[in-house]
């Protein structure tokens, strides 16, 4: 991704590694604003925290560990290869204002909003349009009784089938619930136990509550931050049209609307969908927008795709190519494998992307089971050489330097910023 971030400074900068993190709730309160920043870049500290040191010294000696061991980040900046997957919910609830802050101060250089919409059709920030029971603390309220599968207590597990959506409430509705770290206990009896279930990815806090927005809010408080935005439209849970005239291109539109209506520069601006025809429709239909369109690619769903044989990809990377798409993003494992020596290297997917100049987009770090079992799906492909959690800094550095990765979505931006910063990545 193009950075407008080359300008920033760090004032509360972790000086090495080995130093405790800053709060990041006591930095966002005294963070200082400088709107006349040259570079657009506003936020005035980065913080590292203890996080990447840690990770470093759980990998091997050599190059890799002593680079990133040695590396001075007194002048730690923002970086463009590092974005705010959902904020940065590896410890804040998902798509929350202090999520948002929280990957800001970071150094995430751009961040996420997911989009979907509410039943007044206006557009908020949030995953998926039908996870509100997991994602809030909907099910603590009268609006329960909305959801598309609203609770069953007439059940030994009330909770186990409750689906409840952002279309199932109005905008006004949806502003009175709160954020909350994703995941729940379906087979739990009882409301608390069924709140209490968390991903064994994220933090063993409690699940701390958090501010929702809409998408125009992010859309104001990431200009705040000065960095740039990458929205996703989210598949619609609802049929679409939606309520009779609400069709998905209208959808596609709104979400760019929103941008043009706030002032943002089409080049601040990175418009994902796993479907390609949303990405084709910007291309189309709002070039400006679409020229840094991101394909998340669901060709993955297709039978007998094999991320290490080119002639199982339809449509061809050529293909994409021709049809107007620079940007793909593919998960973590699609871009490796072991070769016979059992070093990580690219796959046959990397080298088809990167033969056709297709710039890569990766996600997600920080978001995987136990890298001491393999770390599960991010780590698919490359599984029998993965020990522990040090790993996804080797993984991180093949990708970033044999692959060729232009940014890398994570759920604790302090690590990609600080593997950035100490292997000269911003450009």
């Amino acid at each position: 991704m193009k950075s407008r971030l080359s300008g920033a400074v760090g004032l509360c900068v972790i000086a090495t590694l080995l130093l405790t993190a800053c709060s990041s709730d006591d930095d966002s309160d005294n963070a200082s604003i400088d709107t006349g920043n040259e570079d657009g870049f506003t936020v005035e500290t980065v913080v590292l925290g203890d996080r990447p040191s840690s990770l470093v010294a759980l990998l091997p000696e050599g190059d890799l560990k002593t680079r990133l061991e040695t590396c001075d980040v007194s002048g730690v900046r923002p970086q463009a290869f590092s974005i705010g997957h959902r904020g940065a919910p590896f410890q804040y609830p998902e798509h929350s204002v202090e999520g948002y802050r929280a990957a800001a101060e970071q150094g995430a250089g751009v961040i996420e909003c997911d989009v979907t919409f509410t039943s007044d059709r206006e557009l908020v920030c949030r995953h998926s349009q039908c996870d509100l029971h997991t994602t809030t603390d909907i099910l603590t309220t009268d609006l329960a009784q909305k959801c598309t599968v609203p609770p069953d207590m007439n059940s030994a597990t009330p909770y186990q089938d409750v689906q409840c959506c952002t279309s199932d409430l109005t905008l006004a509705e949806f502003r009175t619930l709160r954020a909350k770290r994703d995941g729940a206990n379906a087979a739990a009896p009882n409301l608390a136990d069924y709140l209490a279930g968390t991903p064994g990815w994220t933090t063993d806090e409690s699940a701390d509550y958090g501010t929702l927005l809409t998408h125009a809010e992010s859309i104001a408080l990431f200009d705040e931050y000065g960095v740039s935005m990458t929205p996703e439209l989210k598949e619609a849970a609802v049929e679409m049209p939606f309520d009779g005239d609400y069709t998905q291109a209208a959808y596609a539109q709104q979400m760019i609307d929103e941008y043009t209506q706030a002032g943002i520069s089409a080049d601040r601006v990175y418009p994902q969908s796993f479907h390609l025809e949303d990405v084709l429709y910007w291309i189309t239909e709002t070039p400006a927008f679409g020229e840094q369109a991101v394909f998340l690619d669901s060709r993955y769903s297709q039978e007998g795709f094999d991320s290490n044989d080119a002639s199982t990809f339809s449509p061809s990377m050529q293909e994409l190519v021709d049809q107007g798409l620079r940007y793909l993003a593919p998960p973590l494992p699609f871009l490796v494998t072991l070769d016979e020596q059992q070093a990580i290297v690219p796959s046959a997917y990397a080298d088809a992307a990167n033969a056709s100049d297709l710039d890569l987009i990766t996600w997600t770090l920080e978001r995987s089971g136990s890298l001491a079992e393999g770390g599960g799906f991010y780590y698919s492909s490359i599984s029998s050489v993965i020990d522990d959690d040090g790993d996804m800094l080797r993984l991180l550095d093949v990708l970033a330097r044999d692959v060729g990765v232009k940014a890398v979505f994570s759920d604790w931006p302090a690590t990609t910023t600080f593997y950035a910063h100490c292997s000269d990545l911003d450009s």
